[in-house]
C-alpha cells in the first residue's frame, strides 16, 4: 500500500529508484572489470559523492554481493564472483559498433583482426532484431580516414607489441627512421605511453641512446623486438603532463591573418594550427593563431596565394615573400614559356568552373 502510494503520488520515485538500480548494477560491472578500484574512482566515474559510493557499496553487500576491501587501496569483488552475461541494449550495441569501426581504421594489422573478432562476438549475443538493426546501420554508415602510404620495408604491426611492452615494462629494441636526420638508428627504449595525434600513432618512451624522453612515430619503426630486460617505473614521468605540454607549447607565435570570405570556411574546417580568435571584417575574416613555428605556418599560408593577407608579425610577411621569390625563380628557370604565352584560365573550385 505504501509503495503503491509513493509510486502514484510521486512519479519521480520510480525514476530515482530505477536510476539507483542501474547504478548499482553498473558498479558491480565496474568492480568486475578492475582488480582493485578506489571509492574516489567510482565517485568520479558516476559523478556522485564519496558518501553515495559508500551507501551503494553497503547496499550491494546487503544484497549478497561479496566485496573485499583493502585498507588504503580500494575495493574488489571476491575472486570467483561474476555477474551472469548482461545483454546489450540497442544503443550500447550501436555505440560499440561505431567505436569498433573507428578502431579498425585507426589501428594497424596487429589489432585490426582482434577488433573484427570482438565485433562478431558482440553481434553473436544479440537477438535477431538487434542484429538486423546493426546490419542496416552498417550499410548506412561509412568512416573515411586519411591513409598514409607506409615506407617499403617498415612495420604495420607494431601496436600490439608496444601495448604488451607498456604493461610489462619491457625494454624495446628497434630500428627507427629519423626523418630529421634522414637515417636509420638503433634504439633501446623504455615505453611509457601510446598516443594518437596528428593522424599517426606515437610511442612516448625514454630513449637510452639520447638519454631523454622521445616521441617515436610508429610508422617509422622498421624493426621492433621486446627484450628480456624489465625497467623500473619512471616516477617523475606523467603522460598527462606530457599531453598538456603538447597542447600548451612554450613561447608560441601570435599570428594575425586576414582571409578572403571565399576561403574562410575552408580554413575553419582544415586549419592545422591553434585558432584562438576570429573576427568578421568588411573585406574578409581576421583570424588569430598561436603557432609553435613560423616556418610551418608560412608553408601552409602560401597554399592560399593571394586569398590571404598577413597582418602580423612582420617576420612572417618576410618569410612568405622569400618563399614566393624562391618559388618564382624555380619555375622561371624551368619553364619553357613565359606567362604571356598562356591564355587566362578561369578559376576552378572542386572541379567546377
Amino acid at each position: 500500500m505504501g509503495l503503491k502510494y509513493l509510486t502514484l503520488a510521486n512519479p519521480q520515485f520510480i525514476f530515482a529508484a530505477m536510476n539507483r538500480i542501474d547504478r548499482l548494477v553498473a558498479t558491480v560491472l565496474l568492480l568486475q572489470s578492475r582488480r582493485l578500484i578506489r571509492a574516489l574512482d567510482i565517485a568520479e566515474h558516476f559523478e556522485i559523492s564519496i558518501r553515495t559510493v559508500y551507501r551503494d557499496l553497503r547496499a550491494l553487500e546487503e544484497a549478497g554481493v561479496p566485496l573485499s576491501a583493502e585498507a588504503g587501496e580500494g575495493y574488489s569483488l571476491v575472486p570467483g564472483y561474476h555477474l551472469p552475461p548482461v545483454m546489450f541494449t540497442q544503443e550500447e550495441a550501436s555505440a560499440l559498433f561505431i567505436g569498433g569501426e573507428f578502431v579498425a581504421r585507426l589501428t594497424d594489422a596487429s589489432l585490426q583482426k582482434h577488433v573484427q573478432s570482438a565485433l562478431l562476438k558482440i553481434r553473436a549475443v544479440l537477438p535477431v532484431d538487434k542484429q538486423d538493426y546493426l546490419e542496416r546501420l552498417q550499410e548506412a554508415t561509412a568512416i573515411r580516414t586519411r591513409v598514409f602510404p607506409l615506407q617499403e620495408g617498415f612495420r604495420d604491426d607494431a601496436l600490439a607489441t608496444i601495448q604488451n611492452a607498456l604493461v610489462q615494462r619491457r625494454v624495446l629494441a628497434m630500428e627507427y627512421f629519423s626523418n630529421h636526420r634522414d637515417s636509420l638508428t638503433q634504439r633501446r627504449v623504455e615505453p611509457l605511453g601510446l598516443l594518437y595525434y596528428s593522424e599517426h600513432w606515437h610511442l612516448i618512451a625514454y630513449c637510452r641512446l639520447r638519454k631523454d624522453y622521445r616521441d617515436f612515430r610508429t610508422d617509422r619503426i622498421k624493426t621492433l623486438r621486446p627484450c628480456d630486460e624489465v625497467f623500473s617505473e619512471h616516477e617523475k614521468f606523467s603522460l598527462k603532463q606530457y599531453l598538456q605540454a603538447l597542447e600548451h607549447f612554450d613561447n608560441p607565435h601570435e599570428i594575425q591573418v586576414k582571409f578572403k570570405p571565399c576561403v574562410a570556411r575552408w580554413v575553419r574546417e582544415r586549419h592545422r594550427f591553434g585558432l584562438v580568435e576570429e573576427k568578421v571584417c568588411a573585406d574578409g575574416v581576421l583570424m588569430t593563431f598561436l603557432a609553435p613555428a613560423l616556418e610551418a605556418m608560412g608553408d601552409w599560408l602560401l597554399s592560399f596565394g593571394a586569398e590571404v593577407e598577413i597582418i602580423s608579425p612582420p617576420a612572417l610577411k618576410l618569410l612568405l615573400w622569400e618563399k614566393s621569390q624562391t618559388l618564382a625563380k624555380h619555375y622561371e628557370a624551368t619553364c619553357e614559356h613565359t606567362p604571356s604565352s598562356f591564355p587566362a584560365l578561369a578559376p576552378h573550385r572542386n572541379g567546377r568552373v
